[in-house]
């Protein structure tokens, strides 16, 4: 029997940018998501009820430490002809409160469509209407999340 001496490049090491959270930013849910360590795909993690942009942020600073993410990706809700409405400013002001108060960096990333591609995945799967309403916003994170996280691995593979 032969040994070999194992090395890093045997293993996959963490990306140097750590975990990455993903959020779709409602009026009333917030949807949450978190990357592996290697940055490579999105689980949906939780769904936080809004309260106040003080308790959600204090929130999500708090899952930010818990799993040691190192910047977060928000869903940038824009029109079909890609221009940005109220919404979106809505949502780029709370993603300005969140970057304060959770000291990493915030990005935005299109979130069109993810909510529909998110119900499509969850009706393919057999979930049912009632659980579907449950868990649509963290699955739309997990989206918007996976898709960041697909664009970052094809610009550093290239």
């Amino acid at each position: 029997m032969r040994c070999r001496k194992i090395t890093n490049n045997d293993h996959p090491q963490p990306s140097p940018a750590g975990r990455v959270l993903g959020l779709d930013v409602g009026q009333r849910r917030i949807g949450v998501a978190l990357s592996d360590e290697l940055g490579w795909t999105a689980q949906g993690l939780t769904v936080i009820q809004r309260q106040s942009l003080e308790a959600d942020t204090a929130r999500i600073a708090a899952l930010v430490r818990e799993h040691g993410c190192q910047r977060i990706v928000i869903g940038l809700p824009r029109r079909t002809d890609g221009r940005l409405g109220p919404e979106a400013e809505a949502v780029q002001a709370f993603g300005r409160r969140l970057e304060a108060v959770a000291g990493v960096p915030v990005v935005y990333w299109d979130e069109r469509f993810s909510t529909a591609q998110a119900e499509h995945t969850l009706i393919a799967a057999g979930v049912r209407r009632s659980r579907r309403r449950q868990v649509i916003d963290q699955v739309a994170a997990s989206v918007i999340l996976q898709a960041y996280l697909d664009r970052q691995r094809r610009e550093t593979d290239t």
